[in-house]
């Protein structure tokens, strides 16, 4: 009987701390689109990566993408960058999902690939360095609320200028929403191996914390813009 009261009470803790940070998170998001309409335009937003599931894309990538789109079409961000290379699928996930937004009519001339971050602390620095070779000043990153308060605080340890535009699942919620067909065959990259045979689970570890990163990404003509 104590134990089924203490499972009770844990999930009943586990429940409101849930609601309770969903909420928060909600809460900032709005706040910060916000301030992004009063800051609009953006040069561009990064969009980090998400793999590619069984030929089709998962809810993360389809809200992110979305977001996305929507930014760019209401005026607030003039391009957008997706980053994300082929790192637990074969398929290059900052392709896939120019592919999806060009299906949701996002010109193709305003689209550009970041293809080189495994983690997602490289997807911001990448990016942003990425941005700069550009010429793009004024950046902001875009993704769900918990993955954007994660990523704020890297901005802050590598002193990136970047303002963060978390999803307001409220406005995502509202817009009309189709699944298009892609060709992911654009994408695909030939004698792949997963990032899970390449590295051990402690340097994976160590790129989710922003330890490998390359620094001299983007620095000259070796790293391609991919247009």
């Amino acid at each position: 009987m104590k134990v089924i009261k203490h499972t009770y009470f844990r999930v009943l803790i586990f429940g409101v701390l849930s609601m309770f940070l969903s909420g928060c998170f909600e809460y900032t998001a709005q706040k910060k689109f916000n301030f992004a309409k009063k800051e609009a335009p953006y040069d561009a937003i990064i969009v980090p990566g998400v793999p590619l599931e069984d030929g089709k894309w998962s809810d993360v990538m389809k809200a992110r993408v979305y977001w996305a789109c929507f930014l760019y079409q209401q005026g607030i961000a003039e391009n957008i960058i997706f980053s994300g290379s082929a790192v637990y699928t074969p398929y290059i996930e900052a392709k896939v999902m120019e592919l999806y937004a060009e299906q949701l009519g996002i010109p193709v001339d305003h689209i550009y690939l970041e293809k080189e971050a495994e983690h997602s602390t490289e997807n911001l620095y990448y990016s942003y360095k990425l941005s700069q070779k550009l010429g793009f000043k004024n950046i902001a990153l875009t993704s769900d609320p918990f993955q954007s308060k994660v990523l704020e605080k890297y901005a802050y340890k590598f002193n990136l200028p970047v303002d963060f535009l978390p999803v307001v699942f409220p406005i995502l919620d509202s817009i009309p929403k189709i699944d298009p067909d892609i060709d992911e065959s654009k994408a695909f990259v030939e004698n792949f191996v997963s990032i899970e045979e390449r590295e051990s689970f402690w340097k994976r570890f160590a790129g989710t914390r922003g330890k490998n990163i390359r620094f001299d990404v983007y620095d000259d003509n070796s790293s391609s813009t991919n247009k």
